[in-house]
């Protein structure tokens, strides 16, 4: 088993190459036969529902690159305030992660709102930001509290490769709609999770009446979903809309028209009893400064090869954070 440090840079890189969607591997593997990913994380596996032990807030992220560094946002603002912290990231999905922080084994999650919403209530559809919220807390367990949203939003996109929008005249201004007479000649990609849940082919079918020849399960929006949309493996894909690589490699992303994936606005998930009430004010200033364009420009820092770890520390310190 490698050592705790190997963990710390596989966990934290997130070059988007075919290397990272190996490491992103080992970690998971690592996570759940208990080994660390983090450079304080605690040996306990994640799935096994032991929650933080002598007052340490346990931050958890999901999958994904942008997850990993969101956590160590949080983490690190709650460290700049003497609040002892450890880590258990790139856990899995929030189908897991949602249960792991509702037994307590996570104290802190970076979430989004309208995703979470749809995760508790498929039927929702808010029509703000205040409306989302006032729906999650109504249907969250009663351990568990979602802070103050941030500006920052990363939503869920359907992306065409440059040869295909260019083969069926579709730009920027087109809608997901305008794919109905072409869908069932395009392979999608996207994580396993996205071919089940509302907001991903059964929300497509049901609310824009969209059906695709066939499905690829990839990864969260992460390299394996960019190389196989640009190298036409795929012909569309689920993309987050704060991914760099869109412009990188004239990805077109269509227009929500019907507003399938809704708000989502980045937000701390928290269970309540475990995080003090100066945590909750650190979280909260986190989210007032955070805005979509600073993390689309974290994340293409991370892209770029930098240790999220390092990017998280150095936006805090320039945001007066830490």
């Amino acid at each position: 088993m490698p050592s705790l440090d190997d963990h710390v840079t596989i966990a934290r890189s997130t070059k988007t190459s075919a290397t990272y969607a190996v490491s992103l591997l080992v970690v998971a593997t690592a996570a759940l036969t208990g080994c660390g990913s983090s450079d304080d994380s605690g040996k306990n596996d994640p799935l096994q529902g032991d929650a933080a032990k002598g007052g340490t807030v346990v931050v958890g992220s999901n999958n994904f690159p942008e997850s990993i560094l969101l956590a160590d946002i949080y983490g690190e603002a709650l460290k700049s305030k003497d609040i002892k912290v450890s880590y258990k990231l790139n856990i899995g999905s929030r189908e897991t992660t949602y249960g792991l922080i509702k037994n307590g084994t996570l104290t802190v999650l970076p979430e989004y709102n309208g995703a979470l919403l749809a995760y508790l209530d498929a039927k929702a559809a808010p029509k703000t930001v205040e409306e989302t919220n006032k729906a999650i807390t109504a249907k969250l367990d009663a351990k568990l509290a979602l802070l103050e949203p941030s500006e920052a939003q990363d939503k869920d996109a359907v992306a065409l490769n440059e040869a295909t929008a260019k083969k069926y005249n579709l730009t920027d201004k087109s809608t997901i709609a305008d794919l109905a007479d072409v869908s069932k000649d395009l392979v999608i990609g996207g994580s396993p999770e996205f071919q089940t849940r509302h907001q991903g082919l059964k929300g497509l079918k049901s609310v824009y009446g969209i059906e695709f020849k066939s499905f690829k399960a990839l990864d969260a929006g992460g390299p394996l979903t960019a190389a196989a949309l640009k190298g036409n493996n795929i012909q569309a894909a689920d993309i987050f809309t704060t991914d760099p690589g869109i412009a990188k490699n004239k990805f077109v992303v269509l227009q929500d028209s019907k507003d399938l994936f809704g708000f989502q606005n980045v937000t701390p998930l928290t269970y309540k009893s475990d995080l003090p009430s100066a945590g909750v004010s650190v979280l909260n200033d986190v989210s007032a400064k955070l805005d979509t364009k600073t993390l689309i420009e974290l994340n293409s820092q991370v892209q770029e090869g930098k240790d999220p770890l390092d990017v998280a520390k150095a936006w805090l310190s320039s945001a007066g954070l830490s």
